[in-house]
């Protein structure tokens, strides 16, 4: 009879490329198949084969519908896996976008390079040709041995733990693997649920080390720096992540220019993915936290305002910059890794009138953390741009739990917690936040290296 183990395959002593293998009698189960992000060796990683055989796992359960956690998906599926893929809804049609998306810039890549593709459209379509939905708070049967019940991370749009309920000689055995867990109270999503089922937890640990700035002070910065950028004229850029942290940000603007907080000026969603995930989130209401109901209910519309623009086309993209300023611009990529963000941090960055406006984590390695850090002089499409606009950090809008709400977390799961795994973080802040939980409770805790396994 095979004991429960876990085997920390990836997302271990890194934020991104999350890749859990469960494994117990009758059962190889993978928890999320992300992209490895931001660092030197990504993309050679991100095309090797797996350390395992992809046919040999019976099921994908996917958390969220973040690159980092769901980037590989078609690679397995392209490598052999023919199993069922489990998700919520939301993170499912989520994911059709992000990986489409995935597929159309691998290809440019490739057709740039010369060097194949990790995977292809097809590859995309044959993996939700696997996928099914479940719905949270539901136990659901996976095999004789295994049933599973999501909660809600609170994360994004969609997003879900799974606890895991395993039999091994009679004994059931319940493991949580919480994916990335939400910085509640959230814009959109309802806050995270607590969990004191479980015997074991898989935690993520981006902001281990340290704590968010107050709401009420990220919102009152956010408002300063709107308008002191309009105040110069200027142009306001915020390279967002196209999933969720453009939505809030567009969302949060509207209620700023509606309620006459800041004056009404030209603001452009210059992302295509973004716009179509924009499409989803309306469709997707229920999901949404009361206060955004209400708000619905009382006849906003959350994600339209005067002056607002969806640029689908490179074309309109472009004339953005014909648009005199003040101006407010979102675009992607959310670490300034792709995408028209670049184009437009080569075209503003030199001018002190503007203000660059960084809303959450910067991956090691990234231009995002170059930035953050103060570089005065960056490469952008192989160009040296001088960095003489304001540089700004706003990381209260994080979707991520800081250090305090991760303990927190941790701490209603007693006293039934046998033992803590933290993956999901720079080594520094999963070995603080591991120390923080000793100290605190006095529990099993594993900060786990890649590759390592353990048994339950």
């Amino acid at each position: 009879m095979t004991e429960p183990a876990i085997t920390f395959y990836s997302g271990a002593g890194t934020v991104t490329g999350a890749n859990f293998l469960f494994e117990g009698d009758g059962f190889r189960v993978l928890v999320d198949c992300g992209m490895l992000q931001g660092l030197p060796h990504a993309n050679e990683f991100n095309r090797e084969d797996f350390p395992y055989a992809p046919e040999s796992i019976d099921f994908l359960f996917v958390t969220h519908a973040h690159i980092d956690h769901i980037g590989r998906i078609p690679k397995l599926v392209k490598d052999g896996f023919r199993g069922t893929i489990f998700s919520t809804t939301a993170t499912k049609e989520l994911a059709e976008l992000m990986l489409a998306d995935a597929a159309r810039i691998a290809d440019m890549e490739s057709r740039a390079t010369g060097v194949l593709p990790p995977y292809t459209s097809r590859d995309v379509m044959q993996a939700f040709s696997l996928w099914k939905a479940l719905p949270y708070h539901t136990e659901h049967n996976v095999t004789k041995t295994l049933s599973v019940v999501l909660r809600d991370a609170g994360h994004i749009l969609g997003s879900s733990m799974f606890l895991f309920s395993a039999n091994h000689n009679g004994e059931k055995k319940t493991v949580l693997f919480t994916g990335d867990l939400g910085n509640s109270p959230s814009t959109f999503v309802k806050d995270t649920e607590f969990v004191n089922d479980a015997d074991y937890i898989v935690i993520d640990s981006v902001y281990g080390d340290r704590n968010h700035e107050p709401k009420e002070a990220r919102e009152e910065r956010f408002v300063k720096i709107l308008k002191d950028t309009i105040a110069r004229r200027g142009t306001l850029i915020i390279p967002a992540f196209s999933l969720e942290r453009a939505q809030i940000v567009v969302y949060q603007i509207n209620n700023l220019i509606e309620s006459g907080v800041v004056p009404s000026v030209p603001v452009f969603l210059d992302s295509p993915l973004a716009i179509k995930l924009t499409d989803i989130y309306e469709r997707m209401t229920g999901l949404f936290n009361e206060d955004v109901k209400n708000d619905i209910k009382g006849g906003d519309h959350i994600f339209n305002f005067p002056k607002f623009k969806e640029t689908v086309r490179v074309a309109e993209s472009k004339h953005i910059e014909s648009v005199p300023g003040p101006k407010i611009i979102i675009a992607g990529s959310g670490m300034s890794t792709a995408g028209r963000v670049l184009s437009h941090e080569a075209k503003y960055l030199p001018n002190p009138n503007n203000t660059l406006l960084l809303m959450g984590y910067q991956a090691v390695g990234t231009l995002g953390r170059r930035l953050e850090v103060g570089e005065k002089e960056v490469v952008i499409h192989d160009e040296k741009i001088s960095v003489r606009a304001r540089v700004e950090n706003i990381s209260g809008y994080s979707a991520h739990k800081d250090s305090d709400s991760l303990v927190e977390f941790i701490e209603k799961a007693l006293p039934r917690l046998k033992k803590v795994f933290i993956v999901m973080g720079e080594p520094k802040s999963s070995l603080f936040l591991a120390q923080r939980l000793k100290d605190n409770f006095d529990i099993d805790v594993v900060v786990p290296e890649r590759g390592e396994s353990y048994n339950l």
